[in-house]
């Protein structure tokens, strides 16, 4: 199921779904026609053979339906307003995935190179702690629920640090300062 923000501009969108995704045609719509995109950042997610446990055979993941899509959409929005995007696409799937399947698929667009990375930097950052998945790992030896990381709510964190705060802030300034020995000053 496709959703694409409730705006005018449609080149944000989140989908949830259990078929697998094709990362060319997702990188082809978001960037077709489209003169001012001068980066794309894709981040993909795979399932791996090992987590908690060294065998893992499979990996089920839920959601709340209608919920997980408006805070996958709020992300996008989050993401929009701190950094220069010009549009970003997530999509996650759901259900029983096996190991090197595609989780996730996080793609942004930018004007430059550092928004559009610092844009989907934050997006996985933020899917990791907030967003409302639970994954059930399934292995030779049992079945349990993933747990949050301590180094995914590290990650999460710096995003609301002051200092990054300001980052953030100049990042969505469209005015990029070289490196030059006068910038970086005396010592």
């Amino acid at each position: 199921m496709t959703t694409p923000l409730a705006t005018a501009d449609r080149a944000f969108s989140v989908s949830i779904q259990s078929a697998d995704f094709d990362i060319r045609a997702e990188q082809a719509a978001l960037t077709h026609a489209r003169g001012d995109i001068g980066a794309v950042v894709t981040f993909t997610g795979l399932v791996r053979d090992f987590n908690e446990r060294p065998d893992v055979q499979a990996l089920t993941l839920e959601h709340y339906p209608g919920m997980t899509e408006r805070s996958l959409q709020a992300l996008l929005v989050e993401a929009q307003e701190r950094f220069a995007l010009t549009g970003a696409r997530i999509i996650h799937r759901i259900g029983r995935l096996a190991p090197m399947d595609n989780i996730v698929l996080v793609l942004v667009a930018s004007a430059h190179r550092q928004a559009a990375f610092a844009g989907c930097d934050f997006l996985m950052d933020n899917l990791k702690s907030r967003a409302p998945f639970w994954k059930k790992e399934h292995t030779a030896s049992g079945d349990y629920w993933v747990q949050e990381r301590s180094s995914d709510r590290d990650a999460l964190e710096r995003w609301h640090s002051s200092a990054e705060g300001a980052r953030t802030h100049s990042a969505k300034q469209d005015s990029l300062t070289p490196v030059t020995p006068q910038t970086l000053g005396d010592g």
